[in-house]
Parts: structure tokens; sequence; C-alpha cells
């Protein structure tokens, strides 16, 4: 329904809104205008003073506010009087004695530490912010002075360590003491970062000391973050205790992981215990970074507990360690914790469980892709090994444990997928599926099991994920189970299931017997597969169209899963009878005979499924063995013909049914055409004409009767096939013959196509009979043309083509029209 009125109804409704505005405007005019006069009846009452008075002019606002002038003004003066005094201080220090130059620096100082008292007093209080933050550079420059006049020995990283102590007190007390002052407190906060760590420094201390210094930092702005009321002081230790706490624990984290004996790694875990206990206090007591926190806590605490043991362990049960504490963290759950640490904690053991898993990757993708490097070993013998089936080495001695990594990440996704929300359960348990066929994949690879062990175990995994992802399909199954998180674990299944047929296929490919037997299996499996989601397909395919979304999505995936199987069944059963003929010892030509069995049995089965969703799919990937026949029967066109010819009859077979007829019944005309080409050329027949012309003939005279019997029946499907036998090998014939009855012959025959095709306005006979006479003179001029081109001028070619684009693009709407006319003509031929 379109609800947008006319155009010019809405200019009427405009019109009669702009009216009523107007004359409310008038009314109110008027009323201005009386009360103007109650107001000065000195006024005399006339219509010049009923008039209202002009607006006057708005002053143009002040570029800057008086405040933000005066606070830059203050702050060019502290910085200019910042200046003077470091100049004062470091250039012109020796001018003096040591008593006028202690008198003038204390002076100065103790005036600008009094002076904000006074100007706060007085309500200056940017006056006051100013002079306080010159005061405070002058106990910097206080402080320089006392180093180089009293104490020039004394070492300069204690030195500085010391004074910003006294001066972080100091400026502490000061801000305290003047707390309308803002920058004493945060300015002090700042200094007291690095005391600490400077006296660690410079008294050489390892890396360890040095993170507990900064450790100890980091504890010290939390408890200003807790204690202090400034918010700029606070939020700035805020700042300051995640930078030192996160270096000492980085700085402790390397130690861990580079510890040479568990002793060594011992002083870093207490490091990282320590700091978890403050990230888990700060989660605790610290709302606004209670998730941050426990994250932290939590990857610290794994850190310092699975680093303990790492150096007596190898790689892979190191990252079993890990593994374990990061699943420890879990239990987390149940502590009597706030949420958002909780969900910090259980945060940190994702990461952990992550990370191991993106450990076992290498492995996972090695056993998947491996045998793809032993593609030119095919049929060459048993490998001594699973490994050696693999072809590649990932470093399996320190990988045995990956199979154990993956199962133990699998059950921590499985357990933890109740405390997920709703939403994320499914792909927990997505994920738990994955992991664990993930772990049984890599299983003989990993133990180093035998060859046949290793494909044995391949098929039983393929077989159970294939089980379990048709089973969730099964209405019993369906009937005991939420829809959203046993779709996705099928779904998972189904894609497990398919990856690991293709992985154990190319792991087959060693020997022959295993080749044959496990294309058998995996056919078995997945015809079983296919058939038995057919009762699923069959109950969710009759169920009422009001049926819940859920219910709709189950039935698509079904159906969806079905077909797949079923493809990928076809496409299994041809590679099982190239095997079969190649073991057979057939020759390629040979084995293209047998491979067009398939599309042989799935045209019947495709008519007794009727229209089945997966009727058509089936069929199609059927289709795609016609193509690997002909590339196999290549080099061989008297085979090549045939297996032409085989196709054409399986074609014809499947157009038969009504459904497939508009696709199947051109193909098969087609192919019957190509069939007859490719046989003429094997039999290197140099008058092809004897042979088609006869085809041509009775394909005319049935297309007639077609036509009489069907009038709406293309002409395409009537004569095409007929003509293109004879027009189209005699066009090839003539473009090789230098005699010229042939190419007269065959102009003066397309030409009577195209003239009664024009007649009757049949679509075939016009495309046909015009494009062979076109180029059947194209191909008689072309001797000629080339000699014209040659005797004109080089520079009457481009003119020409100048001249003829010029023409086209002047006339180009008209000749846009005339092609479209024809195109609509042609197109409304039969």
């Amino acid at each position: 329904m379109e609800n947008v009125p006319r155009p010019a109804e809405e200019l009427a409704v405009l019109d009669g809104e702009l009216a009523r505005i107007e004359a409310r405007r008038a009314q109110l005019l008027a009323r201005r205008s009386y009360l103007l006069t109650l107001l000065r009846p000195e006024a005399p009452q006339s219509p010049v003073a009923a008039q209202p008075p002009p607006p006057r002019p708005v002053p143009r606002a002040p570029e800057t506010s008086p405040p933000s002038v005066q606070n830059a003004l203050l702050a060019l003066g502290g910085v200019l009087l910042t200046i003077a005094a470091v100049a004062f201080t470091v250039v012109s220090w020796g001018a003096m004695g040591i008593g006028g130059r202690s008198v003038v620096l204390g002076t100065v100082t103790l005036a600008a530490l009094a002076a904000p008292a006074v100007l706060l007093r007085r309500a200056l209080a940017s006056t006051a912010e100013a002079v306080g933050a010159l005061a405070l550079v002058l106990t910097v420059l206080d402080a320089y002075a006392l180093h180089r006049v009293a104490l020039p020995d004394t070492d300069p990283l204690g030195y500085t360590a010391t004074a910003c102590a006294v001066l972080a007190a100091v400026w502490a007390a000061y801000g305290l003491l003047l707390d309308r002052l803002r920058t004493p407190l945060p300015a002090a906060v700042l200094t007291a970062q690095l005391p600490l760590p400077l006296w660690a420094l410079s008294a050489d201390a390892s890396l360890v000391t040095l993170a507990w210094a900064l450790l100890a930092t980091a504890v010290a702005d939390t408890a200003i973050v807790l204690s202090a009321k400034p918010v700029p002081a606070r939020s700035i230790a805020g700042v300051t205790a995640w930078v030192s706490g996160g270096l000492a624990l980085l700085i402790a984290g390397g130690l861990s992981l580079t510890a040479d004996t568990p002793l060594d790694a011992t002083r870093p875990a207490l490091l990282l215990l320590a700091g978890a206990g403050l990230g888990l206090f700060m989660a605790v007591r610290l709302p606004g970074v209670s998730f941050a926190g426990a994250l932290v806590a939590g990857l610290a605490a794994v850190t310092a507990a699975g680093g303990v043991p790492r150096p007596s362990l190898s790689t892979g049960w190191a990252v079993v360690g890990y593994l374990l504490c990061g699943a420890a963290l879990l239990t987390a759950v149940r502590a009597p914790l706030p949420r958002a640490t909780v969900h910090g904690l259980c945060a940190a053991a994702g990461v952990v469980v992550s990370g191991a898993v993106l450990w076992t990757l290498p492995s996972t993708a090695v056993t998947l892709l491996g045998p793809m490097s032993r593609a030119d070993s095919v049929w060459s013998g048993a490998p001594g090994g699973a490994r050696e089936a693999l072809g590649t080495d990932p470093g399996w001695p320190a990988t045995t444990t990956v199979p154990l990594v993956l199962l133990i990440a699998a059950g921590l996704l499985a357990a933890a997928h109740r405390h997920l929300p709703v939403s994320a359960r499914p792909a927990a348990l997505s994920g738990a599926t994955a992991l664990g066929w993930a772990a049984v994949l890599v299983l003989p690879a990993a133990l180093d099991l035998g060859y046949a062990a290793a494909v044995a175990t391949h098929l039983a995994l393929t077989a159970g994920a294939l089980t379990l992802a048709v089973y969730a399909h099964l209405p019993a199954a369906r009937r005991r189970s939420a829809h959203p998180a046993l779709s996705a674990v099928s779904t998972t299944a189904m894609i497990c299931a398919l990856t690991g047929a293709a992985a154990v296929s190319l792991l087959a490919l060693a020997t022959e017997t295993t080749t044959l037997i496990t294309l058998g299996v995996l056919l078995a499996l997945l015809c079983g597969g296919a058939v038995t989601l057919d009762a699923a397909v069959t109950e969710t395919g009759a169920a009422p169209d009001g049926a819940v979304p859920a219910e709709a999505s189950a039935a698509f995936l079904a159906r969806s899963f079905q077909a797949l199987l079923a493809c990928v069944a076809v496409a299994t059963a041809v590679a099982l009878l190239c095997a079969l003929g190649a073991s057979a010892g057939l020759r390629r030509e040979h084995i293209a005979l047998a491979v067009l069995a398939v599309p042989v049995a799935v045209a019947l089965l495709g008519a007794r499924l009727r229209r089945r969703p997966v009727a058509l799919p089936i069929e199609l990937t059927a289709a795609g063995a016609g193509p690997l026949a002909v590339v196999l029967a290549s080099g061989h066109p008297e085979t090549v013909a045939l297996v032409l010819a085989l196709c054409a009859v399986v074609a014809a077979g499947t157009a038969l049914r009504p459904d497939r007829r508009p696709a199947a019944g051109p193909l098969a005309a087609a192919l019957f055409v190509l069939a007859t080409w490719v046989r003429l050329y094997a039999s290197d027949v140099a008058t092809p004409e004897a042979y088609t012309l006869p085809v041509t003939v009775l394909a005319l005279v049935v297309g007639v009767l077609r036509r009489r019997g069907d009038p709406e029946a293309s002409s395409w499907t009537a004569y095409g096939p007929g003509l293109a036998a004879t027009l189209l090998p005699s066009l090839v014939a003539a473009w090789g013959d230098t005699h010229w009855a042939r190419p007269l012959t065959l102009g003066v025959a397309a030409l009577a196509v195209t003239l009664i095709g024009a007649r009757l306005r049949l679509q075939a006979l016009l495309v046909l009979g015009g494009g062979v006479l076109a180029l059947d003179t194209l191909h008689e001029l072309a001797p000629y043309v080339v000699q014209a081109v040659g005797a004109l001028p080089r520079w009457l070619p481009p003119a020409l083509a100048g001249l003829l684009l010029l023409a086209v693009g002047a006339t180009y709407e008209r000749r846009l029209h005339d092609a479209r006319r024809l195109r609509e003509s042609v197109g409304r031929m039969r």
C-alpha cells in the first residue's frame, strides 16, 4: 500500500499550513503592538508606532573566556619563571658565594611555598596554583643544588632515589596542608614511583629485586587509591599501580619461563603469587577494575604455579601443567566473590586453555595435511608407522601430549558450558566436540602407532563423528534435547566427519589394499548416514507450515546434511571405481567407461526419488563424472566419442522425466551431436556431410512432428540439433578446404536456412543459419580483405576507425534503440 500523497495534494496541504501560520503570526503581532501602546502611553497611536522595534545587534561572542585567558597568562608566567630559576641554578650558580647562593635559593623557595596560602585567602586560586607549581620546581632545583654543592661524591642513582622520596613526602604534606591546590598531590604520587626502583638499580640488585621494588610501589599506589580523597591523586595512583605492577609481573613471568631449575623458578613464582594476590585484592575492593584485576591475578597465578615444575618437564608436559593450573581457576565459579571477579578468573582460564590449544595446532595441521606430501608415492608400500605416513615431522617427541591437552580442553569446555549464558552454550559444546575429535585424530601420530592402526583409528573416528551428526537429527534425539545446542553439535560433528573422511582417504593412498578398503568403508558410512537421515527428513518435511523456527531450522539442517552426505557418497563411489579399475590393471580410457556407471545408477535412483530434495544435488554431482571420464579418455578420440554418446544416453533417459526435460533434453542433443563430431574426427572423415546429412534429415522430420504435436515447443529443441549436426561440422571442414565448392554450397544452404527462419520466425534457424553464413563469408573474403588493407596507406585504417567511432557516437542512442528492437524481435521467435 502506498501512503505517500501525490505532489499536488502535498503542495495543497503545505500551502494551507503556511496560511494558518501567517494568520497566527498576524494575530500575535497585533497583540504585541497593543501591549506596547499600554506600556508607552505617550507614544503616538500610529501604524509606525505599532511596528516592532528593530532588533538590537547581537554582540559578538569573545573567542576566549576571561578564566581561560587568566589561566593561559598564569601558565606562561610560571613557565618563564621556571626557566629563569633553572638557568639561575645551572648556569649562574658559580657567580655567587656559598652564603649568597644558599640565601637566594632558600629565600625564593620559601617565598614560593608560602605565597599560595596568602593567595588562597584572597580568593586568587589560579594564581596560587601557578605559584605552587613554581614552588615544586624550585624544590627540585634545591635538591639538585644540594647534590652539586654539598654531596657531589654520592651515588647519582642513590641520591636521586632519596631526593625523590623526600620530595614526594614534602609535596604530599604540602598538598594536604593546602588542600585547595591541585598540583602537589598528583606530583607527589608520580614522584613516589621512582625511589624503590632507583634504590634497587643503585644497589645493582637482580631483576627479581627490581620486580619486588616495582610491586611494592604498586602496593603503595593501591593504598593511595583506597585511602586518598582527592580525585586527581587517586586517578594517577590507579594508572601508576597498573604500570608498576604490570612491569613487575612481566619481569617475573619472563624469569619464570627462562629458569633453568625449579629452585630458580621459585623466586619469580613467589613474586607472581604476590602480584596475583594484589590483583585479586584490587578486583574485590575496586569494582571498576574487578574484571581486569581478576584476569591479571589468574594469569599470574597460573604462570607461578606452572613455572616451578616446568624446568624439570618436557615441553608437552609443561603445557599440560599450565593447562591444569588454568583449569583450577574454574573452581572460582563457586567462590563467594563478586560476579565480575569470577568472570575475570574464568577469562584467565580461557586464555590459558586457548594458548594450550594453539600449541596443538601444528600437530593437528600436519595430521590432516601431511599425507599430501606423499602424493608422488601413491601405492608405494605401507609406511613404517603413523608418523612416517604423514611425511612431515612437527617435532613429535616434544608433542606427544597433544591428545591429552586437547582432551582436557574439551572436557573443560563441556563442563563449563552449564555456567555460560544460554546463547554461548551451543558454541561451547561445538568447541568441545571439535577438540575431542582433534584429540583422537592426532592420537596415532602422537603415540607413533602402526600404519594400519592409524588408518583404522581415523576410520573409527569418522564413523563416530558421522553417527553423532546423524543421531542429533533423529526424532528421538530431537525430543530429548534442546534444538540450538543439538544443531550446533551436529553441524560441528558433520564438519569433523567430512574432514576426517578426506584426511583418511589421503592417508590410505600409501597401499592399494588400504585405499580400496578405506573408500569402501567410507562409501558405506556415507550411504548409511544419508539413508538414516531420510526418516528425519520425511518427518520434518511433513511438519505443518506453522512450525516454530527451531523446528523449521532443524528440518532445513537435516535436508542439507542428507544432500551433503549423498553428494559426498557419489564422489566417493567415483573414486572407488577409479581405484578398482587401476587395481585391475585397466587403462585410463577403460576406467573412463567404468566411471560412467555412477551417473547411470544415480539417474535411476533420481527417477525413484522423484521430487525429494536430495535428488537434484546427487544428480548434479553425478554429472561431474562425465567431464572426469572425458579427461580420462583424452588421447583416444574413439573412446571420447563413446563416452560422450553414453553421457548423451544418460541425459536422454533423464529427459524422460518432465521435471528434468528442460535441462536434460538440450544437453542430450548437444552431447549426441558432439559425440558424432568427435567420431568423425577420429575416423579421419574428409566428407562429414555423407554421415551428417541423413542424421539431419531424420532429426528435422522428428522436429516437424514435434512442433505439430506441441506448437509451444522451441525451435531450438525441434530443429537445433538436426541443423547443428550438419552445419557446424561442414563449417569446420570449409575453413580448412582450399577449394570453392564446399564453402559455396555451405553458404547457399546457410542462406536458405536463414531466409526460412526469418520467414517462419524461427529463432534457431535464423541464428544458426546467419552465424554459419557470416563465418563462411568471412573465411572466403578474408584473403581479399587482407590484400586490400595491405594496399591502403598506413594512416587510412586509423582514420576510418576514427570516423566510424564518430558516426557511432553521434547516433549512439539510435543504434541502441535498433539493437534493442533486433533483440526483442529475435526473442519473440520460437
